[in-house]
C-alpha cells in the first residue's frame, strides 16, 4: 500500500478520535467517542458489554498517550498520530492488546440479537457515532459483505477493523470500514 494511502487511512481515523475537533486527540475525545457509540445502543456503560466499550477506548487513550504523545501535552498531534501508529500498529504488532478489546466490545454491541452477525442498520448505529454517513456505510457494508448474504460476522467486523488500521494490502475490505477512501 502507498504512504498516501495509508496516511489517508490513518487521517481519518485521526478525525473520528479528535471528537471535539481541537485538531488534537485528548482523552475525553476517546472515551466521548465510546459514550457516542454507547448512546447510539441505548447501552449503560455499567453493562457487561458497555463496561468493555468503556476500558477498551480507556485502554487505547493510556497507551496513545503512553507511547505515541511524544512531547507529554496529554495531547496527541496528527504528526504523533501517523508516526506512532504506524510504528506500533502497522509496523508493529500491538493491536490485539490495544484496540482488539474495544474493537471486539463494539462489534458486540452491533450484534443486537447475540447470533454472531451484524445487519447494515447495526452497523450504521455504530459508524453514525464516528460521524460516517449512511451512503458510506452501505457502501463499506457491501465490501465487507463478502459473500454478499446480508450480515457480517462479528469476527469479520473485529477483522475488518484491523485491517484498516494495520493492513498495508490497498486490496482488503477492512479498508472500506468507514466508507470509500
Amino acid at each position: 500500500m502507498s504512504t498516501r494511502l495509508l496516511n489517508r487511512k490513518l487521517d481519518r481515523a485521526f478525525g473520528h478520535m479528535d471528537v471535539d475537533g481541537s485538531g488534537s486527540i485528548k482523552r475525553e475525545d476517546l472515551l466521548g467517542l465510546g459514550a457516542r457509540i454507547l448512546v447510539g445502543f441505548g447501552e449503560s456503560p455499567t453493562a457487561p458489554t458497555g463496561s468493555r466499550l468503556a476500558q477498551g477506548f480507556e485502554g487505547i487513550w493510556r497507551t496513545l498517550a503512553a507511547e505515541i504523545d511524544v512531547d507529554g501535552d496529554r495531547a496527541i498531534s496528527p504528526a504523533e498520530f501517523r508516526a506512532g501508529m504506524t510504528s506500533a500498529f502497522v509496523e508493529g504488532d500491538r493491536f490485539d492488546a490495544v484496540f482488539g478489546p474495544a474493537a471486539e466490545a463494539a462489534a458486540r454491541l452491533c450484534d443486537a440479537d447475540g447470533d454472531g452477525t451484524v445487519g447494515p442498520d447495526d452497523l450504521w448505529v455504530m459508524m453514525a457515532a464516528f460521524g460516517t454517513s449512511r451512503e458510506d456505510v452501505a457502501a463499506a457494508f457491501e465490501r465487507l459483505d463478502g459473500d454478499g448474504d446480508g450480515m457480517v460476522s462479528v469476527g469479520e467486523l473485529v477483522e475488518a477493523t484491523r485491517q484498516f488500521y494495520t493492513s498495508t494490502d490497498p486490496d482488503v475490505a477492512g479498508n472500506w470500514l468507514f466508507g470509500p477512501l
